[in-house]
């Protein structure tokens, strides 16, 4: 068994027995786990030598939800920072310091939605007392030959503003936090299911009756990974059908390839209707 799954293993292990019944409608340990992973893949910042990932990752859970952690949030912590770890060394990414969990609540999030925010914290920010001022220490007196000059540590990469990624019900987008203004995006594209609006925010889709799906489809006509949109170029986006066991259709025609969709197209797939739409900002 890879590292990675055992302590995916553990993970789960910390809410089986009599306490694994509390957590059927909650957000799952083991699905945080993987979406914390995904969050470090997609904040990757090149530099000149090396891959550097946030070191901060903050959780936000729904009040619900934080309060079936209550008993095991320690443990919890633990495990997912041991997780993050192993998924860097197995990546090759660097971090500034070993990668750090944060559990907060929001009001705003539903139960078995939860939100991530990612940042590039220095080291002596995540060191008790930080804030104080530095002790007051006697300066040496000069020597006749003053010492080398230590060559400057390569400095990680700048990071971008941070962002929130918002989970549950298979919903996948981004809600920035406060931040200095950044250019907004000429267009938007949004899919419209069951009257539930969920914005395009990553560049491949993944939609069907799967957790592990980008957006999940309640539905049983539905193949666990059914269908896949991506963008191609900055504003365009293609259906692609995966392989389905019912076929998805676009406007009432079967998808046999890689098909343009155009505002107010309509995708059958089982027995759901999704609406895509694009909206200039």
């Amino acid at each position: 068994m890879s590292v990675l799954r055992a302590i995916e293993s553990r993970i789960e292990g910390l809410f089986e027995g009599v306490f694994g019944r509390a957590f059927r409608t909650h957000v799952q340990p083991v699905e945080l786990a993987r979406k914390l992973a995904k969050e470090m893949d997609e904040h990757r910042s090149v530099s000149v030598s090396r891959v550097y990932v946030p070191n901060e990752y903050t959780v936000y859970l729904s009040p619900g939800d934080r309060s079936q952690y209550a008993a095991y949030e320690g443990s919890l912590v633990g495990e997912l920072q041991e997780y993050l770890a192993e998924h860097a060394r197995r990546e090759g990414y660097a971090t500034l310091t070993p990668p750090r969990v944060l559990l907060q609540t929001d009001e705003d999030l539903a139960l078995g939605e939860f939100g991530i925010a990612t940042r590039v914290a220095q080291p002596d920010e995540l060191l008790p007392g930080a804030d104080r001022a530095p002790a007051p220490t006697s300066t040496p007196a000069p020597s006749e030959s003053p010492p080398a000059p230590m060559p400057a540590p390569e400095p990680p990469p700048v990071e971008a503003p941070a962002a929130t990624a918002i989970y549950g019900a298979g919903e996948l987008g981004a809600v920035p936090e406060p931040a200095a203004p950044v250019e907004e995006p000429s267009e938007r594209a949004t899919l419209t299911v069951n009257g539930r609006v969920v914005p395009l925010s990553a560049d491949r889709v993944v939609i069907g009756r799967s957790r592990e799906c980008d957006l999940r489809v309640d539905d049983g006509n539905v193949s666990r990974r059914h269908v896949e949109l991506v963008r191609e170029g900055e504003s365009s986006w293609v259906v692609v059908d995966l392989g389905s066991t019912n076929g998805t259709e676009l406007n009432g025609r079967k998808v046999q390839r890689r098909t343009p969709l155009d505002d107010g197209d309509r995708i059958t797939i089982g027995s759901t209707e999704l609406l895509f739409e694009r909206t200039r900002q």
